[in-house]
Order: C-alpha cells, then structure tokens, then sequence
C-alpha cells in the first residue's frame, strides 16, 4: 500500500496509533524504520514525514537528519523523540530530564495559537524524560505543560511543527484535532483514505493470486475469520483451513470453531495435538519461552499435518493465509534488525517462521488493517455480530495466563474461571460492554476458610479492559453486584481457588495479558 505519508518509528509503542489516527481523519501512512526512510528518500519524496517517540536519547543519537530537513517545502511533525531531534538539529536546547512527565498531563495553548477544536487546556498523555529547554531560531511556542515545560513548537516559516506529548493516544483528549490541524494545515493535504479503499484494497491483494492453492492456519479469531472469509469469496475451494487445539483453549473457542463448521461454508479441520504441547512446555516458566515453545510447537504440529493432507490428497499449497494485522507485523519485526531503534515488547508466532520452512508465499490481506477495521469490513462480508465482536484471545492462549509452569489442573482452573466470567457477562448483558475479559492464575497461595475448615489455595485474578485496537487501554469500570457474582462463583466451583482480585491497571504502563 502506498503512502503519501511516511512516518519514521524510532521505537514507540505508540507509533501505529498514529496511522491509526490518521485514517480516521482520511488519510494514508506508511510505518518505516529510520533507515528505510533515509534510504527511500533518495528514490522519491513523501508528502508529510512524521518522527514518531521513542525510548533513547538525542544525546546519544548521532544520526544525520539533514536530508530530512533540507527539504524546506516537506513538511514535518516532530512527536516526543521526534520534536527533540527537531529542537537539536534547528540549534535549540535539549535537556536531560531531572522530573520526567509520564501519564496524564494538562496542556495549555499559548495564547495566540489556535487549533479548531481545541480548548484553552486540555487533557494529554506525557512519557518523556528530555525535554527542549530553549527553542530553536524561527521556532515558535504554541504548548505548555502544567509544569511550565515547552510542549509544542512551531516553525515560523516552514511546514515544520513539533509536540511534546502524543495526540495519537486516545488519552490526549483533542490529539485528533490536533494531527488534524498538522494535516489540514500545516501540510496541506488532500484525504485519500475510506473504508471503501481499505477493503477494495483487501481484495485486490487476494484477486492478485486467484488459481493458486491457500492454506490458514485458522484460529477462529475476528481476525483468520475475516481473512479466510474474505479469501475464500475470491478463490472458493482453493482455501483450505486447519484449526490447532494446543489444549490451551476455553471451553468457548472450540465451541466457536463448530459452530463455524457448521454455519459457514469454510473447509476447517480441527487437529487435536494437546499432549505434544503440554509435553513441550514441562518445567517451563518464563513468558517468553512459553510463547516461543508454543510457536515452534504449533509450527511442528501444523507443517506435519499440512505434510500430510498435501500427500493424500495430492495437492500442493501456494500460499499460507495469515491474519496479521498492522500492529502484530510492527510489534513482532523489530526495527532493531535493520539497525533500528525500536524495542520488542513481546514475540508473535502468529507471523514468523512458518512461510520460510513450509516453502510458502505469505498472504496477509489484513496486514494494513487495525482491529476495528477488521470488525467493519468482516459485518460487510455479511458474518454475524457475535462473530465479528468476540474478544481478542492470544495465540499461546491460557499458556500465557497461568503464571509460571503450566500443568494441566492449572490450565483447568483458568478454563473454569473463565467460564464463569463468560456466563456471567453474557447474563448481565456486558460482554458487549468490554473489548476484552479473562482470568488469570497467580503462584500465590492465601490462606482461606471454606466449610467450617482453613484453606490454602491459589488465587486468580479477572482482568478487563476498554481499548479502541489494543496498544492503550483503560480498566472496565462494571457493577460491585457483578464482580460478586464472578467472584463468588469461582471460590466455590473452581476446585483450589479461595480468593479473587480485580485487576485495574491501565495499558501503559501494565500490557492487557500479564505474560
């Protein structure tokens, strides 16, 4: 997909929120590392470039920006990272931060600059040590913070502005009208970006390999759900899905996939490989190597049965339909491969390996496309509701949500407990209400009273969270009566649980899954 604007991600967990803004606002961009950025410059030019935040320090970036900025008529948003590069390189001064600003933060709009929209002062999310002391020549003060530090600047004669905070979390109140304002005018761009475009562009993507043999590895997500349907409206029964159960499941997702079986015309298999992953996971603890194993393992599982099929059914398969979206390809593929600047949070086995190994072109028609996104075009494909808005479940499933060794009466008593709060939230009418809700257990024994005797057991606890695409997220906020209810469930149909907490943690600066 090609892109007027570029915006350069120099290692924010953030940085996909600002295509994601931007596309609400209509327009186009393109994710790239620094060094992709600077090496295409030299063939073609952008419309806008955007320097996205990031983790380091200007003090210790010795990178040549100028041919960024000797293009005077490009024009440039400088975000957090981005506005101190743009405070170094124009001769202002950059310091190192005694009191950083994290999280929450009041905004005030310098008086004589005005953003459409936008009050006086507002709400806006700060994560930020540097900070710009002294501006730069021809540079402007536009934003302060409550701490009287500079938050916004402006060049007086070239499209080149710069902020402090980030207006692509949904945190920052009027960051939409602010991107807008940059867009609209700064740069002076024409919108190019609708829901027609994303899904015309989805479809051409699969039109493109029509003839060829596809294989999913399907797992009856909002996300395989739309790309299988999706790819299967081009190419029939040149599609072919295979559904792993590694025994980390909820008792509703493998009711989830025969339900599909059976109302959709998609070919799924179901591959019951439980004891191969259990026996690969025994006497591990850390999350990382949960993930990883269970990558590696799915990869085995799924390559042998693939083998399999290929021969007795004399066939041989083109492709391998995944559906990865835009943040899962920029959060697994560090930039820092490239020489990038970007820090992994945590690894996909969603999007790795299995192509290269299985000798398989990759199709990933979603690749562009954020969850929302996904949902709108997945009820244009004609699925059901309740299909299209199930909750996010990560591929290592509940491996990542007993905390530590996974044995099978661990896995149980999360399978339960989520039931339990799936039951209940379908009864009091809020599945609807979150965008995701799971338990978890935790090592941690407490001392409890159940009959008339003391108990030891172990503790889990209910998370849920409101989230627009997953990279922020804020907690749930539901009924006293209703968390009674799951809690008071769990303690007495759960076999060796005695207690339950609530988790309130918003993302940043805890991640949605605990692993």
């Amino acid at each position: 997909m090609k892109s007027s604007i570029w915006i350069v991600d120099f290692g924010s967990q953030y940085t996909q929120l600002i295509t994601r803004k931007f596309r609400e606002l209509g327009f186009t961009s393109e994710i790239m590392t620094l060094e992709d950025a600077l090496e295409k410059l030299k063939g073609e030019e952008p419309k806008a470039l955007v320097l996205s935040g990031g983790p380091q320090s200007v003090f210790e970036d010795t990178t040549d920006y100028s041919p960024f900025f000797s293009r005077p008529k490009l024009p440039i948003l400088g975000i957090c990272y981005g506005m101190q590069i743009l405070g170094q390189y124009f001769g202002g001064k950059v310091e190192k931060g005694v009191q950083g600003e994290y999280g929450l933060a009041k905004l005030r709009t310098v008086p004589g600059f005005n953003v459409p929209g936008m009050p006086a002062e507002s709400d806006v999310w700060m994560s930020h040590s540097d900070h710009v002391s002294v501006l730069p020549k021809d540079f402007k003060l536009i934003f302060q913070s409550e701490n009287g530090l500079t938050a916004g600047i402006k060049h007086e004669l070239l499209p080149i502005l710069g902020l402090q905070f980030h207006p692509e979390v949904h945190h920052t109140v009027h960051g939409k009208d602010v991107l807008g304002y940059f867009l609209n005018e700064v740069a002076k761009l024409k919108t190019d970006w609708s829901s027609k475009t994303m899904l015309e562009t989805s479809l051409e993507e699969v039109k493109a390999i029509k003839g060829s043999k596809v294989l999913c590895a399907f797992s009856g997500g909002v996300d395989s759900l739309v790309a299988a349907t999706l790819t299967q409206r081009v190419i029939g029964d040149d599609l072919h899905c295979f559904f792993v159960d590694h025994g980390l499941l909820r008792p509703q997702d493998i009711h989830h996939i025969k339900l599909l079986q059976e109302k959709t015309s998609l070919k799924i298999e179901i591959i019951d490989a439980t004891d191969m992953f259990l026996n690969a996971l025994h006497g591990h603890k850390d999350p990382e190597s949960k993930r990883k194993i269970i990558g590696k393992t799915f990869i085995d599982v799924f390559e042998k049965k693939v083998h399999e099929y290929e021969k007795s059914h004399n066939v041989k398969f083109d492709y391998l339909l995944q559906g990865t979206l835009y943040p899962d390809v920029i959060e697994s593929i560090s930039p820092h491969k490239k020489g990038g600047k970007s820090v992994t949070i945590k690894s996909h086995h969603n999007v790795g390996g299995l192509p290269e190994r299985m000798h398989l072109k990759l199709l990933e028609p979603l690749r562009f496309l954020f969850k929302d996104e996904v949902r709108a075009m997945g009820l244009e494909l004609g699925l059901q509701h309740e299909w299209v808005y199930r909750h996010p479940f990560p591929g290592p499933g509940i491996g990542v949500r007993v905390l530590g060794e996974l044995h099978k009466d661990s896995i149980r008593k999360v399978q339960e407990s989520d039931q339990i709060l799936f039951e209940e939230l379908k009864s009091h009418k809020l599945y609807d209400s979150t965008w995701q809700a799971f338990t978890v257990l935790l090592p941690v024994k407490t001392v409890g009273v159940k009959g008339d005797g003391r108990v030891y057991e172990e503790v889990i606890a209910v998370r849920m969270v409101n989230s627009q695409d997953g990279m922020t997220a804020s907690l749930t906020e539901v009924p006293w009566s209703f968390l009674n209810r799951v809690s008071s469930r769990i303690c007495n149909e759960v076999k060796g649980i005695t207690r339950v907490v609530y988790d309130c943690t918003s993302k940043p600066p805890g991640t949605i899954e605990w692993e």
